[in-house]
């Protein structure tokens, strides 16, 4: 059984979103303190502190008379706090990530992890910790029948509102039936994806589309003295409208990637390291605009939920180079040519065939 998480908006009570804001200051304060404990103790005395010794050290925290408010606060997202921490130092040490830095007030996201005794599910309502009244979600869809949250994810983005994650598992997602095709995704930026069939997927350009909005309201944000309500104000306007291109964004990758996993077997990318990628200043507003690393990562989790398979090419693979017809390679090939011909006599459109070369890669490595 595939466990998925659903998430929605609510709107919490005045109660209700003081005890959360308080619940997320602690959860963030109980992270740093646990982090800075672990590297004192590794750089002075060389010595691992493990999850176990973390758990101890935060009920010895709470027997304080400086850290007594975190008893003031449910206990499950203080010790889901400690887990995450070490999960990132599990991470770390088989070089899958790195090294776990302090969560900031300001830039790190604002959340809080429930497991089931911390919260009670009773008739579709959802009543947290240290809470008497359910909270107000907007269920704008339903879940799976007879569905249980095993875990519930609170959370508040910069631009003030507030969700709710509720993982259950979905008996919904089961593997599609077998098809014979498979597709080769060659990612750009003036086409966001291009396909080996010869389709070339339009890159919608959240970012630009309301790019004067945004440096307008950036403007005034930064014409308002420090510290002021005004301020504030103009502050949330930036980050609603940060929210809605990222909104945007997401909706629209969702529906690619779930459009090529439905239609196809085998499905074919570059493994693009895009952080590299950022560093050309010249292209890095559009790459990250594009998002191409997201896109990934839905086509990892989908292709894995409906029984298909994602192939990735190394990325020194030359597919914009190769001729996909007779396999000779051009020597140079600048990124403002568009189109160029083989001295086989084949005219390439250099997406298309950078995306039939990937294909023809991705499966013979099958």
């Amino acid at each position: 059984m595939v466990k998925r998480a659903y998430k929605y908006r609510f709107y919490p009570t005045g109660e209700q979103a003081e005890q959360l804001h308080r619940t997320f200051g602690c959860v963030r304060l109980v992270y740093n303190k646990a982090l800075e404990m672990r590297t004192r103790a590794y750089a002075t005395q060389r010595h691992s502190i493990s999850y176990a010794a973390s758990s101890a050290a935060l009920t010895e925290w709470k027997r304080t008379e400086e850290l007594a408010f975190l008893n003031e606060v449910s206990s499950v997202p203080l010790q889901q706090a400690l887990r995450h921490l070490h999960a990132a130092y599990t991470a770390f040490f088989a070089k899958r990530a790195r090294y776990p830095r302090f969560k900031s007030k300001r830039k790190s996201q604002a959340s809080a992890e429930y497991t089931r005794s911390a919260f009670r599910w009773r008739d579709g309502q959802l009543t947290l910790a240290k809470m008497d009244a359910p909270l107000d979600i907007v269920w704008s869809r339903p879940l799976p029948d007879g569905a249980v949250p095993s875990t519930v994810t609170v959370s508040r983005d910069a631009a003030g509102r507030w969700f709710v994650s509720l993982l259950v598992e979905d008996p919904t997602i089961r593997p599609l039936p077998l098809l014979d095709t498979a597709v080769g995704v060659d990612a750009g930026l003036t086409s966001l994806v291009t396909l080996s069939t010869g389709e070339k997927v339009t890159n919608p350009r959240h970012e630009r589309t309301d790019r004067r909005k945004l440096a307008k309201a950036q403007q005034e944000h930064a014409r308002k003295e420090k510290g002021s309500a005004n301020r504030a104000k103009a502050r949330l306007k930036v980050a609603r409208i940060h929210a809605r291109i990222a909104d945007r964004r997401r909706d629209h990758l969702h529906k690619l990637s779930t459009r090529l996993v439905r239609e196809n077997q085998t499905v074919v990318i570059e493994d693009l390291t895009v952080r590299n990628m950022l560093r050309n200043h010249r292209l890095a507003r559009a790459i990250s605009d594009a998002a191409w690393s997201d896109l990934r990562a839905m086509l990892e989790y989908k292709a894995a939920w409906y029984g298909r398979t994602l192939v990735t090419v190394d990325r020194w693979f030359p597919s914009s180079k190769l001729c996909s017809d007779c396999g000779q390679l051009t020597k140079s090939l600048p990124l403002n040519i568009r189109t160029w011909e083989c001295p086989c006599g084949a005219t390439h459109d250099r997406d298309i065939n950078a995306a039939r070369n990937l294909l023809a890669a991705g499966l013979a490595d099958r």
